[in-house]
């Protein structure tokens, strides 16, 4: 796979020193996956970017038959954007791996699993759903779910039942800190 690195760039030159470097590193995810086809790495520098962590994004997308992984970093400096995307790359081919190639630790095969989950009558996988969660909504305001987001612990969302609006809600922390409100209305 060394040779099927494609390396694109926006608003940074691709220098001989950061083709080969971008190279060299990316083309050893074969190691990790033989079966990974294709890699692409996009390196770009956003001059806007309100934070100066943010200027340099590093996004790294794998392809192989059946799968297709990404990882996206930014950081100050576009090196260590990609190392750090490259390093989330090898955790979720570990990931990937273990749900295709590992056993699950119950006796069984990922491939015998595999055989329960296809449907009979149509030839084709069902889904699987790994784990399922109950809980008791309690009806609250927006700034009480913000409050018991933070009291509980929870980094990226929150559901909660509003109260004003007579709906479910989901409340999730932005990249910036700030929160985002989806509001589902059925279709």
């Amino acid at each position: 796979m060394a040779n099927k690195v494609e390396i694109q760039t926006r608003n940074i030159r691709l220098t001989e020193r950061i083709e080969e470097y971008v190279n060299k590193k990316a083309g050893n995810l074969d190691h990790y996956l033989p079966a990974i086809d294709d890699a692409r790495v996009e390196l770009s520098h956003h001059k806007a970017a309100r934070d100066a962590n943010d200027r340099n994004v590093a996004q790294i997308t794998v392809f192989g038959k059946g799968f297709t992984l990404r990882s996206e970093v930014r950081s100050d400096e576009a090196l260590a954007a990609f190392d750090a995307a490259l390093e989330n790359m090898q955790r979720q081919i570990e990931r990937h791996k273990g749900k295709h190639y590992r056993g699950r630790g119950d006796g069984r095969s990922a491939a015998e699993v595999t055989e329960e989950a296809i449907d009979d009558e149509t030839g084709e996988l069902s889904p699987l759903v790994a784990r399922r969660k109950k809980f008791i909504l309690f009806p609250m305001s927006e700034e009480e779910a913000v409050i018991q987001m933070r009291d509980l612990g929870h980094d990226n969302f929150f559901v909660f039942y509003n109260a004003e609006t007579s709906r479910i809600n989901v409340l999730y922390r932005r990249r910036n800190g700030s929160y985002g409100l989806i509001e589902p209305v059925l279709g």
